[in-house]
């Protein structure tokens, strides 16, 4: 059955060779919503949450990462299952409470807050703001005076020596992200002067995308060693210790599944240190985990096109690409291009003989989803897949590029599908345009 190695723990075929969410074919699901789309299965993001939770001690709090995917169909299950939200901009702070996340369940970090950004924040009343940098904190001091309010504020520390873990090595660079281990004494001098600002703890950033649970650990290490010390400083008993995210999930060929039987011993191990710790016995811990819990649970649909050969070569065009998927385009941040799992999704129980460059329909040589990619003889009409599409997808791309209509998500709860996010229209691109001495026809919608 051609079904990627990397996601073979997650999807599965229907016996006549379809693709699987939950019980329905995804063929089906196109036939109703049209192509290109993302389609979420409810079902193995349940699955990814609880593996997690059981591998995490009590005393460990969740906190899912909206950036990976802000629909609102995944904020609501997390908040469901006790979760807090961690945002990184106005725009996802609205979409938290939108859903009706306790205030006091969010975390704000990111570098480069606005004032105003700050002074909603502020004004929700959040359980923390992460500062980026001295200057951020005084920045949140003088609206917090202005308001006549005090500002529940986090630390955001990046580490002055590297976080080894396995054959991986971490951290101990310039950076944009936190303040710099070695400046923590000049402000944690602030705080001991500044009633504006209620110090609650630190928040680790390491790196993103680890596969090696050994470094997850060597992170949280270096976590409580920061945290100690800021304990002792400042005098002050941590509320929190954030440890930030980072668990990764395998894209590529070779890659392995992040050892959730490893850390868990590991962390029952580091529970017993932090029990016997004299300034930790009733700080949260907290990680930030995104990718981990939604990225293998969406796959990225787009019908065949056109199928052509140029000069040995046979491509593969869909009515979709890179402006809905820039990270399987590998231009969000890949060196080297590396192709996520892709497959023929109405034809997963053929085997593989025909090898294709996988495009999509814009005006540039970037739109290449795949690029030799191994698949199942392949004919105008046929669905292709993308996979590990649930984080830093449909959010993380330019959508606007070319004026396409934006595509639409569904959720699938078993044998109930969801429209979550609909399609985008043509008129679309017109709503916030403003146009002076000029009339603009209202043709028929394409998109409809």
């Amino acid at each position: 059955m051609h079904i990627p190695q990397t996601v073979v723990s997650y999807w599965r075929g229907s016996a006549d060779g379809e693709l699987l969410a939950g019980d329905l074919a995804v063929s089906s699901i196109a036939s109703r919503h049209g192509t290109p789309l993302f389609v979420y299965d409810q079902g193995i993001v349940e699955r990814k949450y609880s593996a997690l939770r059981n591998t995490l001690p009590d005393r460990f709090s969740i906190y899912y990462s909206v950036k990976a995917n802000p629909n609102p169909a995944f904020l609501s299950l997390f908040l469901e299952r006790g979760c807090g939200l961690e945002v990184a901009s106005a725009g996802e702070l609205y979409q938290a409470l939108a859903v009706g996340c306790p205030p006091e369940r969010i975390f704000f970090a990111g570098p480069g807050k606005t004032d105003k950004e700050l002074k909603f924040a502020i004004e929700q009343k959040i359980g923390e703001i992460h500062a980026e940098s001295s200057l951020e904190l005084e920045r949140i001091s003088a609206i917090s005076r202005r308001m006549g309010v005090r500002a529940r504020v986090g630390i955001r520390v990046n580490p002055s020596e590297e976080v080894q873990g396995g054959a991986m090595r971490m951290g101990g660079k310039p950076g944009p992200f936190g303040i710099d281990e070695e400046n923590l004494p000049s402000v944690f001098e602030r705080f001991a002067h500044d009633p504006s600002l209620e110090f609650c703890g630190i928040h680790l950033f390491v790196g993103t995308q680890i596969l090696d649970h050994k470094l997850v650990l060597a992170q949280y290490r270096k976590g409580l060693e920061i945290a100690g010390a800021s304990a002792k400083a400042t005098g002050v008993a941590l509320r929190t210790v954030d440890f930030g995210g980072g668990l990764g999930i395998p894209y590529f060929d070779g890659d392995c599944e992040l050892d959730l039987s490893g850390l868990k011993q590991a962390l029952l191990e580091l529970v017993e240190e932090i029990e016997n710790h004299d300034c930790l016995g009733g700080t949260q811990f907290v990680i930030e985990p995104g990718r981990f819990l939604v990225g293998e649970a969406g796959v990225y649909v787009a019908r065949i096109n056109d199928i052509k050969a140029s000069r040995g070569k046979r491509y593969l065009i869909l009515d979709g690409g890179m402006h809905h998927h820039l990270a399987a385009s590998g231009n969000l941040g890949q060196v080297i291009k590396r192709n996520f799992p892709i497959a023929i999704l109405n034809k997963v129980g053929s085997s593989a003989t025909d090898t294709y460059d996988v495009v999509g329909p814009l005006c540039t040589p970037l739109d290449t989803l795949g690029r030799s990619v191994h698949l199942p003889s392949a004919e105008v009409g046929d669905l292709v897949g993308i996979f590990q599409s649930g984080a830093y997808a449909r959010a993380a791309s330019p959508l606007q590029f070319l004026s396409h209509p934006s595509p639409p998500e569904v959720w699938v709860n078993g044998p109930e599908e969801h429209l979550v996010r609909r399609r985008g229209r043509h008129e679309d691109y017109l709503l916030d345009v403003e146009l002076q001495g000029y009339e603009v026809s209202r043709a028929a919608s394409l998109s409809e």
